[in-house]
């Protein structure tokens, strides 16, 4: 089958899927904030995510018992549910202190249908795409991915004055309920071949032994934990502390349809582009671990801007004018006489918009890289165990960004924000030195 045919299925069903992260990791951090949660509450706030934690529970259920393709169809069927069920319940009140206990648990069974999909989408792509195609079909897996988050964060952000908790919900179910169809109907989804099945499952120490022995396994799993340390600190548009330093710019007086438009639209536009510019590079025969050696170089250079732009934004001399930073007005001053300081508060709006920028850039190329080796170390394993591999690979992926993430508000709540984006910076270096170590297999 000609590799558009795969990819297409594949890009509306890896949109529809970020649409939930979307939901919970830009709109939600950005409403709790402004009503006054402090960071501690709206990174803890991150729990749930828990159930992509737990993967590797129904991963070999989705392995071994019945087709892909239905499990794909009734997770994704599921979140449309789910999201019905939410378009009937009231959203937290202006002076509320946390969700409400139903939209939260209802969030949870979001997160956890939406990680049974995930089992059975990667599933999908792992056996689909040759090893010729892995790097345009990650391309796309983050792209489209990311494309949904955007829509479900900045595009909500943006609209949701004007559109009621009840029809935004509605319209997500609709989104959900066409993408089951799509996974039910789809040629190449119909035409995948199914490996024959194990005639004794195997027992939980086995299982776990055999995916430790798949060559590279062991490599990969400690740097997936770690690539994004440093990034998921002092960054945005990903899992871990994602959020952070957008609120720091909300806390610093932009206004929040104004964080929502670069946070939300224009930044991940760029983590798109980052992405796309990963496909391109690796179908020009570019091998992951060579190219992860440069874009970490370019990342820790990025990083150490936008700690240095914090530090500024830290002062108690800078302060954005709400509503102005769209205008190019800059950030006010405290006293009359400006001065040079005149021409660094106007040029300061900018280099926080280029730093939103340029994290996106070279986050998503990073990502992208780092999901074509993931994958292509999940394909050294046998395809009855492929997707339990992949499962397994993606769930620490996710631990590594959402432990910094998790402890990210009360690290600058405690720290400060100085110190905390110093601490992310020096952690950024680790997966530089963790390279070194990489296994022939993966070359």
């Amino acid at each position: 089958m000609a590799m558009r045919g795969k990819l297409l299925p594949l890009a509306g069903l890896y949109l529809v899927q970020g649409l939930p992260y979307g939901l919970q990791s830009g709109l939600l951090p950005v409403l709790l904030r402004a009503r006054g949660l402090s960071l501690t509450r709206v990174g803890l706030a991150r729990a749930l995510y828990a159930p992509w934690l737990f993967k590797l529970v129904w991963a070999p259920l989705v392995d071994t018992w019945g087709s892909p393709r239905g499990w794909l169809a009734l997770s994704t069927a599921a979140l449309g549910l789910v999201c019905g069920l939410l378009a009937t319940l009231p959203p937290a009140g202006a002076g509320g202190a946390a969700l409400p206990v139903p939209v939260a648990a209802l969030l949870l069974l979001l997160n956890l249908a939406a990680a049974v999909q995930d089992v059975a989408l990667d599933m999908l792509a792992v056996r689909l795409l040759e090893p010729a195609e892995l790097g345009p079909g990650n391309t796309v897996q983050v792209v489209a991915y990311k494309l949904g988050a955007a829509l479900a964060s900045g595009g909500l952000l943006a609209l949701l004055p004007a559109l009621s908790w009840t029809l935004l919900f509605l319209l997500l179910a609709a989104t959900y309920w066409l993408a089951a169809a799509l996974a039910w109907v789809a040629p190449a989804l119909r035409q995948l071949p199914v490996p024959p099945p194990s005639a004794n499952p195997r027992p939980s120490l086995r299982l776990q032994q055999d995916l430790l022995a798949v060559p590279g396994t062991l490599w990969t799993a400690g740097f997936v934990l770690t690539y994004k340390l440093g990034e998921s600190g002092s960054s945005t548009g990903e899992q871990g502390a994602s959020g952070l330093f957008p609120l720091l710019l909300l806390d610093s007086g932009i206004s929040t349809p104004e964080l929502g438009l670069w946070n939300g639209v224009g930044a991940v536009l760029c983590s798109i582009a980052g992405s796309s510019l990963g496909g391109v590079l690796l179908a020009r025969h570019w091998q992951p671990l060579p190219l992860l050696r440069s874009v970490l170089w370019f990342r820790l250079g990025g990083l150490t801007y936008q700690t240095a732009l914090l530090f500024q934004l830290n002062s108690p001399r800078a302060n954005p004018v709400p509503g102005t930073v769209l205008r190019g007005e800059g950030w006010a001053t405290a006293g009359r006489s400006l001065g040079s300081w005149a021409l660094l508060t106007l040029t300061l709006p900018g280099a926080a918009l280029l730093s939103l920028c340029l994290q996106h850039l070279l986050g998503g190329l990073v990502t992208t890289t780092t999901f074509t080796m993931m994958m292509r170390c999940s394909q050294l394993a046998p395809s009855a165990l492929q997707a339990t591999h992949y499962s397994l690979l993606a769930t620490l992926e996710l631990l590594g960004k959402l432990l910094v993430g998790t402890l990210a508000g009360a690290l600058a709540d405690s720290l400060g924000p100085r110190l905390c984006f110093s601490l992310f910076l020096a952690l950024s270096a680790t997966p530089m030195l963790y390279l070194g170590f990489a296994p022939s297999a993966l070359a």
